[in-house]
């Protein structure tokens, strides 16, 4: 939670795989974001950077647009916002603090221990239904959050992270720091996802434009599978 506390905005350029309808495109994807449910992800074409897929959330709205297919898609801000892109049923929030290496938690029942074979602190924890397990490397203090994930009542895998090669991630003021994963790994076996995120360049706590997350599409456009 103190982690979390230090990330008010982010900027980064990624290489990920992103869905454009039932196509896997590997290129390059850039994000900004901040809590409280605001986001803008603009995919690239590998060919040449062209914007291929345009996704905002504003905080109580969010707008898809497929510029190849000319559709687009919209509703409430929800996990499935950012699933239309990534196929990986996020909240915008979850997926800002999971980018910056630090992770969502359950309310519930919490047991900590030792991973003796991995060497990692092992936190379980359970609200009745779900239950969320969180490995933690705390060597020399650094507390990187090397995998979290969610499985439902059902015992099923909801959503996973894997996390590799920390660093060291500085504010835009210089004030605060963040270790922050170079590679994740997200997986969601409901929306047959497995997505690799290769992080490029970050930028932590610098000033966003409210204007930065509103998207308005052309009037007239069909609703993308509709």
């Amino acid at each position: 939670a103190a982690e979390r506390a230090k990330a008010t905005t982010m900027r980064a350029e990624t290489v990920m795989d992103y869905w454009l309808g039932d196509d896997r495109i590997k290129g390059d994807v850039l994000i900004m974001g901040e809590p409280g449910a605001k986001v803008r992800m603009n995919a690239l074409s590998p060919a040449g950077g062209e914007m291929m897929v345009d996704l905002s959330c504003d905080g109580v709205k969010y707008v898809y647009e497929d510029k190849p297919k000319n559709c687009t898609m919209s509703g409430p801000c929800t996990e499935q916002s950012i699933a239309q892109l990534l196929r990986v049923p996020l909240t915008p929030d979850d997926f800002f603090y999971l980018g910056l290496g630090t992770t969502p938690v359950i309310e519930g029942k919490r047991v900590l221990s030792w991973d003796e074979k991995k060497g990692l602190e092992k936190l379980e924890i359970s609200d009745g239904a779900r239950t969320q397990l969180v490995l933690i490397d705390a060597r020399d203090g650094k507390w990187d959050v090397v995998k979290s994930e969610l499985r439902g009542a059902d015992g099923k895998l909801v959503w996973a992270v894997d996390n590799y090669d920390f660093e060291q991630l500085a504010s835009d003021d210089g004030k605060v720091t963040l270790r922050v994963p170079t590679t994740s790994h997200f997986q969601s076996p409901n929306e047959k996802a497995d997505l690799r995120v290769d992080w490029q360049q970050r930028v932590l706590n610098a000033p966003i434009d409210p204007v930065s997350y509103q998207h308005t599409v052309a009037d007239g456009l069909p609703i993308c599978g509709g």
